[in-house]
C-alpha cells in the first residue's frame, strides 16, 4: 500500500462562513487555522494547498479572555532606526478588527510561501455582511 498525494488542482474548494461573535479569539483562530490548510480532509497533503476558503463575519465581536485587551501589544516596524510601534489589542480591536483575527491566524499558518498563499483564502469582515454570496458559503459548524 502506498500513502495518497494529493495533486494540484485536483482538491475540490468549499466556502465556510464562520461567525465570530461571541467566539474566544485563540480558539476561534486555531478551528479557522485549521481549515484553511486542509486538515479537516481526508486527501490533506503537508506540501500543497488542500484547504477551502473562509469567510469570518462580526470579527469586531469577538472575545478576548482575562486582561488581554489591555495586557496584549501588536508589533510592527517602519525599517527605519527607532522605527516600532506598538499598538494594544483594545485600540486594535476598535480601529481594525480584521488584522486581530488574521493576525492570530497568520501565526498558526506555516511560515513559508504555502502559508502566504492559503492565508488569502481568509476574508475577515467586522460587520454582519459579506460580499461573497455567490459563493454560497456553508456554515462551518464545531464539533465540540
Amino acid at each position: 500500500m502506498t500513502t495518497y498525494m494529493s495533486k494540484k488542482g485536483e482538491v475540490p474548494r468549499q466556502w465556510h462562513l464562520v461567525d465570530a461573535k461571541g467566539q474566544v479569539l485563540g480558539r476561534l483562530a486555531s478551528r479557522i487555522a485549521m481549515v484553511l490548510r486542509g486538515k479537516t480532509k481526508p486527501v490533506f497533503t503537508p506540501h500543497l494547498d488542500t484547504g477551502d476558503f473562509v469567510v469570518v463575519v462580526n470579527a469586531d465581536q469577538v472575545i478576548l479572555t482575562g486582561r488581554k485587551l489591555d495586557q496584549k501589544n501588536y508589533y510592527r516596524h517602519s525599517g527605519y532606526p527607532g522605527g516600532l510601534k506598538v499598538v494594544k489589542a483594545r485600540r486594535l480591536l476598535q480601529k481594525k478588527p480584521e488584522e486581530v483575527l488574521r493576525h492570530a491566524v497568520r501565526g498558526m499558518l506555516p511560515k513559508n510561501s504555502l502559508g502566504r498563499q492559503q492565508l488569502k483564502k481568509l476574508k475577515i469582515y467586522a460587520g454582519n455582511g459579506h460580499p461573497h454570496e455567490a459563493q454560497q458559503p456553508k456554515p462551518l459548524i464545531w464539533e465540540d
